[in-house]
């Protein structure tokens, strides 16, 4: 373990991104853009290497991204990454150095990593964004944030290039992870609808611009309807949230849900239909890929 290169009530400057899929790679983009002396880590390099080009320092060790940074993000899939990474990072983190863990990981594994940032002498904030790819590149998440107020002056700067609002949700870990299973509840329940509809629309042969012209600027109209009726019918299903990541955080979802003795059947049925489309091949295109869960087998398969 090294020693501490600052203080902690001075800025961030220095911000190591441990992992760089969708997520990450725009959250480190948008710490350059903001000035930010930035190195990045995935666990396949080829996924960090371009972002050289943008400024980056990219790193061949998650030990070596770490060595030295005032504020450390984690931007990985599930719980068991982020504890992987921190395993790989151990040798170069700092105590007092901050562990912003933006990732979705669910309140258990969200309490499990806090103690494993704990023992490595790290301020831990459970730091769950809000948004999708685009939002991402532009710096404009929303970050929902629990942890030690006393972290706030350090990390601001690194809140402020990556989202358009900061909501700290308190500071126990595990609060703000709670606000983002309710929030990817309603997220999950709208995606699902727009699908079905579409569903229906294609087996009762409606063309899918009708229905979308009848609720375009009403009260039944939503952003997410438009977009992800945009893409499906487009058939641009570059992911901004991927069937496979929506699997997972439904599952987390669920199991949040049953320990609190909460029943979601509508949850539960997309569940299914993320599985469906999964196993359909479609695990890696947008989420609104849950659609040919719901069409006949020869339209869902690829």
């Amino acid at each position: 373990m090294t020693s501490a290169p600052g203080t902690p009530d001075r800025p961030a400057t220095t911000v190591a991104v441990l992992g760089t899929g969708i997520m990450g790679a725009a959250m480190a983009r948008s710490l350059l853009r903001a000035g930010l002396d930035v190195r990045v880590w995935n666990r396949t390099h080829a996924k960090a290497a371009p972002l050289a080009a943008d400024g980056a320092t990219v790193a061949d060790t998650a030990a070596d991204a770490v060595r030295g940074a005032d504020v450390v993000v984690a931007a990985l899939n599930d719980g068991m990454a982020v504890a992987a990474a921190l395993t790989a990072a151990s040798d170069g983190v700092h105590r007092g150095q901050i562990l912003l863990q933006t990732s979705t990981v669910g309140p258990d594994a969200t309490v499990e990593l806090a103690q494993r940032a704990a023992d490595l002498g790290l301020v831990y904030l459970d730091a769950p964004v809000a948004g999708t790819r685009e939002p991402a590149e532009r710096g404009l998440l929303t970050v929902l944030v629990s942890g030690p107020s006393t972290a706030r002056a350090v990390t601001g700067p690194v809140l402020d290039a990556i989202g358009q609002r900061t909501v700290w949700a308190g500071e126990e870990p595990g609060a703000a992870s709670r606000l983002k299973l309710v929030l990817n509840t309603w997220v999950i329940a709208l995606v699902g609808g727009v699908a079905e509809t579409l569903n229906l629309a294609h087996g009762l042969g409606v063309e899918p611009e009708a229905f979308l012209d009848i609720v375009r600027g009403g009260p039944l109209d939503t952003g997410y309807l438009q977009g992800k009726s945009a893409a499906l019918l487009s058939g641009d299903l570059t992911p901004s949230f991927a069937v496979t990541t929506a699997l997972k955080d439904t599952r987390l979802i669920l199991e949040a849900a049953e320990r609190s003795g909460v029943r979601l059947d509508l949850t539960a049925a997309s569940e299914a239909r993320f599985a469906r489309a999964e196993a359909a091949g479609h695990g890696d295109e947008d989420m609104i890929a849950t659609y040919y869960a719901g069409v006949p087998e020869e339209h869902g398969t690829r």
